[in-house]
């Protein structure tokens, strides 16, 4: 047996409280606490890349380092791009002009999710971590054109009432992120916001409160929102106690016509505490976000999960989960996926498990989850990546090269066919799979004893590949074809001929009203993608779940990103879909990075402007959010 894999989803919940509120509180009794440095490895392994990136300033692989004098030169671009072809850049900042040292904190923006209007296909609401301000932020735009053209929204999240928090009149937030967006069936648009303060470490403000708020915009289409968010899930730990950590929020609406829940609110996320264990939660709003419901716990117990380490189980045997997606049927039904690590391994296998929980009454309670299917998670980055990133996975291009050290997890994210309600299907990203040929070179190696991340045969010589697997229900979500079928066997959406030996991740999917499946994914079968690291944006499409019609979306491939040390650019990527058009939203690293010239804006030498050109994965790019049109047809 491995005896880490149980710990690696992190931590759980302690209690729950204030119904009113939704409020996620803690004991003050809690035991030792702790902050993103104290968590043992494997369990930083798990966390959210918006976590570790912004909470774990201290971090030299997660902070910006300065660009050596060799990497750089006088800029010939300008500093505003828009479009690389037909791709429409979404966020509408020009780049600022940044300290080396902060190259990234205060450009980038990163982690994208998109949502179109049921009512208007045309009204298209988009979010992503936002660094403009020089920190991580919930940033928005939308576009009333059908993505041609995008206006930045301003949404009010530096503070919230803070009742919650020691009865002060409002509660200043430092950081923010994690974001998602959706619409409801009477053209209210919704943004789902995670924020959270640093702590001790990072500033002279011992407070690491953390919170999930839901902003609203009413009849302005995205373009402005609820002055202050309504919440989620709050946690005050103003004292700085450190023992509790809200992550990796996703929100639905149930925007279907006729649905008994139509225009509810659903938002589902993991607490991770301090006894080692972490739950998926949900909460519902049947009011238009105005209030929320008391947090409800969907990884309950089932004889899929095995607690190997005999850790706590407060909330049931399924106690160590992460990256949770809510999602709705045309009959009411709530479908929620999320990875799990309970499942015991042996020997060299090293496989973990998507699960699904269901709730038939809006939200209330759920069954016990069904498995979708297993997965194999992305290599362990320090072990293939001369040691970047240590402790978490990563994608590794083949070769010698090590420029792919951007953290890196397969999420599983699902949907229901509008036009079939008991049609359910779920894909996630698996690096052994039907193309992964273990006879020729690629099979699992096990655990790494130091971080507890996943090893394997072949990763950079040999014939490992991610694919994106796709596992179906046809009973409303009772089973699943992957719950039986070994990830080697499953169907795979990423069936061009030239991804069979290369690596596809970050999906997106949804169905169009009409009943075809769309999704979008980072791939680098184009070009020289594999084997330097690049990627590139497919959009794949199927009326039949079997056969798939495939879309390059980027007119050019993208470099690895540098900013954050090149370390992160997000932990997943979205995806929009209406009647005609399939609109991927990626984090592009293609315009070239900008900031103020090393000695200069002295008083003996005027400003200048140097540039970090995107030819090659050794110099300076930036992170902006791009989409563009697929048709349908």
């Amino acid at each position: 047996m491995h005896p880490t894999r149980s710990t690696l989803s992190l931590l759980a919940t302690v209690a729950l409280a204030a119904a009113g509120l939704g409020v996620v509180a803690v004991p003050e009794a809690a035991a030792t606490p702790f902050g993103y440095a104290s968590l043992k490895p494997i369990q930083q392994h798990h966390v959210s890349g918006l976590l570790a990136t912004v909470l774990n300033g201290e971090d030299p692989a997660n902070r910006a380092q300065a660009l050596a004098p060799r990497d750089v030169h006088r800029a010939a671009a300008a500093p505003c791009t828009n479009s690389f072809g037909d791709d429409v850049k979404v966020n509408q900042n020009c780049l600022n002009i940044s300290d080396t040292d902060l190259q990234g904190r205060g450009q980038a923006q990163n982690e994208t999710w998109m949502a179109a209007d049921p009512n208007n296909p045309a009204h298209l609401l988009a979010s992503y971590n936002d660094y403009r301000r020089g920190d991580g932020t919930c940033g928005v735009t939308y576009s009333l054109d059908g993505g041609r053209s995008w206006a930045d929204s301003t949404v009010p999240d530096g503070f919230t009432r803070g009742a919650a928090f020691g009865g002060a009149p409002r509660q200043y937030w430092q950081a923010g992120g994690d974001t998602s967006t959706a619409w409801d069936t009477k053209g209210n648009a919704y943004l789902s916001c995670q924020v959270f303060n640093r702590g001790a470490g990072t500033s002279a403000n011992p407070d690491q409160s953390s919170a999930f708020y839901v902003f609203r915009s009413t009849a302005t289409f995205g373009a402005s929102f609820d002055f202050t968010g309504r919440p989620v899930a709050e946690r005050d730990d103003t004292a700085g106690a450190g023992n509790f950590l809200l992550d990796k929020q996703l929100i639905t609406v149930d925007n279907h016509a006729g649905s008994p829940f139509a225009d509810r609110v659903y938002v589902t996320w993991t607490t991770f505490a301090d006894d080692g264990t972490g739950y998926i939660y949900e909460s519902h709003s049947a009011d238009y976000g105005q209030s929320f419901s008391a947090p409800v716990l969907v990884s309950t117990t089932s004889a899929l999960c095995d607690n190997t380490l005999g850790l706590p189980t407060p909330g049931g045997t399924c106690n160590q989960n992460q990256d949770s997606q809510p999602f709705t049927g045309p009959d009411g039904a709530l479908y929620v996926a999320f990875n799990n690590f309970n499942n015991a391994v042996s020997g060299n296998e090293n496989r973990s498990q998507v699960l699904l929980a269901k709730s038939t009454d809006g939200g209330a309670s759920f069954s016990a989850p069904t498995r979708v299917g297993y997965f194999y998670e992305l290599p362990d980055c320090a072990a293939y990546q001369n040691g970047q990133d240590p402790g978490r996975a990563c994608v590794p291009e083949k070769g010698p090269s090590a420029n792919s050290i951007f953290r890196a997890s397969n999420y599983p994210i699902g949907a229901v066919d509008p036009t079939h309600g008991n049609r359910v299907v779920v894909t996630y990203g698996s690096y052994i799979n039907r193309n992964s040929n273990e006879t020729t070179g690629c099979t699992p190696a096990g655990l790494s004893p130091s971080t507890g991340g996943n090893l394997y045969t072949g990763v950079k010589t040999g014939t490992c590949n991610n694919d994106i697997v796709l596992s179906t229900s046809t009973n409303s979500g009772a089973s699943f074809t992957g719950g039986s079928t070994d990830p080697r066997a499953l169907a795979v959406v990423s069936t061009g001929a030239g991804q069979a030996r290369t690596d596809q991740f970050w999906q997106a999917a949804d169905f169009s009203p009409n009943g075809t499946l769309a999704v979008s994914y980072y791939d680098r079968q184009y070009g020289s993608d594999e084997n330097l690291g690049f990627s590139d944006i497919t959009a794949s499409t199927s009326t039949d779940l079997s056969t798939f019609r495939h879309v390059r979306a980027t007119s050019t491939s993208m470099p690895p990103p540098t900013q954050f040390s090149g370390t992160f650019i997000g932990d997943y990527a979205g995806i929009a879909v209406t009647g005609r058009t399939v609109y991927p939203i990626w984090s592009d690293t293609r315009a070239a990075d900008q900031f103020l010239c090393p000695g200069t804006g002295t008083p003996t030498t005027p400003p200048a402007v140097c540039e970090g050109g995107a030819s090659n994965a050794s110099v300076a790019n930036d992170e902006d959010a791009y989409t563009t049109g697929i048709s349908l047809r």
